[in-house]
């Protein structure tokens, strides 16, 4: 469990104290809040938000854009190196048939939402599905540090139900990273930007990570790997990370996801032990020291995008709000439990042993936990300027994501009217 908290207080704490400073502020001088939001820290620069000046596209560096769309990148760099060690290394935890289950449910935990969300819309009327349909993909995300602590409250940490969940939430992740990829662009597409991005990661790999271990074949000192390793350490990533990320903001796709093509191309250890194992601390390749040299730095990152994105006045509640709270609260447990059953015994792929069917609902429930990626995709969904009546949707749907931390009162109320079992070992 300490390993769990320590997680949790790195990466969670400073955003929701950033998060509880931004809702005052906004509430006590709106005014201020905003303007700090968009203070402009160099104009006319090569990064940041385009505007049209004279015909011609200028760019400004505002505090906004600094955090969501270039530090931010640090913070969907780890969240896809968990999800490629998941999914490439050997006992990679989304690997073989223990992940197809969770895999389907995943799937189900995403669709779910999306349906509640735009059925509700469509109820609603088509003046307000109109103004809220881009916003479809905010209910689909799972905060999988608040989730993961939540389901081992509700289950005890020896529980089944508690690794399942974790399986959901790293595929969650990856479906996120996907949608905000192609779902979420930020102009048109320029393909030529994109192959850039794509040859500089090409590249990268060949010269630093392919090249030398060719060239130590049949050496057991691994010389020029060794060498590569101590004296050119992560600057060729470095470098090739900030030209990835420059090609996906001209590309057209989000720049937070700019770094994603990096990320597989750095050395890794051979073996994935996990998010929350214990060995993970103790690996020392490349990847993994790159990760634990970010982990200061993207706690303050988390704690400034926390500070200038949930600076929501409450008087923007609105049918935004619930239709993300309604696709968080119901899509996300009764598409689980679905699509979970459905794996499980239609198509025999089975539950993990002392798993019951319910807790499937259960882990819907807990998986709710929107939060941080469902924030992150509320602020790129709507551009600010959106409005349902009096209401900024935009706003609306941010208040949404913060209120899904309800769903861990919910998932311990459900597991106890369930009569969830819990495992401590």
């Amino acid at each position: 469990m300490y390993r769990v908290w320590n997680f949790v207080t790195n990466y969670s704490l400073l955003l929701i104290a950033g998060a509880l400073l931004a809702l005052v502020w906004a509430n006590i001088d709106p005014h201020s809040y905003h303007d700090f939001v968009d203070f402009v820290i160099i104009d006319d620069f090569i990064v940041g938000h385009a505007h049209e000046v004279n015909g011609e596209i200028h760019r400004t560096l505002t505090l906004h854009y600094l955090v969501n769309d270039v530090l931010m990148a640090l913070f969907f760099a780890i969240a896809a190196k968990e999800v490629w060690e998941a999914v490439i290394l050997q006992n990679g935890s989304l690997r073989g048939k223990k992940a197809a289950t969770p895999l389907f449910a995943t799937l189900g935990g995403m669709l779910g939402p999306i349906c509640v969300y735009l059925g509700l819309a469509a109820i609603l009327g088509s003046t307000t599905f109109d103004a809220v349909s881009r916003g479809w993909a905010i209910p689909t995300a799972t905060d999988i540090a608040f989730s993961y602590l939540v389901g081992r409250i509700v289950f005890g940490a020896g529980h089944p139900a508690v690794r399942f969940l974790l399986l959901l939430a790293i595929a969650d992740d990856a479906g996120g990273l996907i949608i905000l990829a192609i779902f979420y662009p930020t102009g048109e597409m320029a393909m030529e930007w994109l192959g850039f991005s794509m040859l500089v990661a090409l590249a990268v790999f060949v010269l630093f990570n392919w090249l030398p271990r060719m060239m130590d074949r049949g050496d057991q000192l691994r010389q020029k790997s060794t060498w590569v390793r101590t004296k050119l350490s992560f600057w060729p990533y470095l470098i090739a990370a900030c030209l990835s990320w420059y090609g996906f903001q001209e590309s057209g796709l989000h720049p937070a996801l700019g770094l994603l093509p990096i990320v597989p191309t750095i050395p890794h250890a051979d073996r994935a032990f996990g998010i929350f194992s214990e060995a993970e601390q103790y690996l020392t390749d490349l990847l993994n020291q790159i990760e634990h040299g970010l982990k200061l730095p993207v706690e303050v990152i988390l704690f400034f995008f926390g500070l200038l994105n949930a600076g929501v006045e409450f008087s923007s509640i609105g049918s935004p709000t619930w239709l993300v709270l309604a696709g968080l609260l119901i899509g996300k447990p009764l598409g689980v439990t679905i699509f979970g059953y459905v794996a499980a015994y239609p198509l025999k792929l089975g539950l993990p042993a002392g798993m019951r069917t319910v807790d499937l609902f259960v882990i819907g429930c807990v998986a709710a936990i929107g939060f941080t990626v469902a924030l992150f995709v509320a602020s790129v969904a709507f551009d600010g300027s959106v409005h349902l009546e009096t209401i900024n949707v935009q706003d609306a749907a941010k208040m949404g994501a913060l209120f899904s931390f309800g769903a861990a009162i919910v998932s311990i109320v459900v597991g106890k009217l369930l009569r969830v079992e819990k495992q401590h070992s």
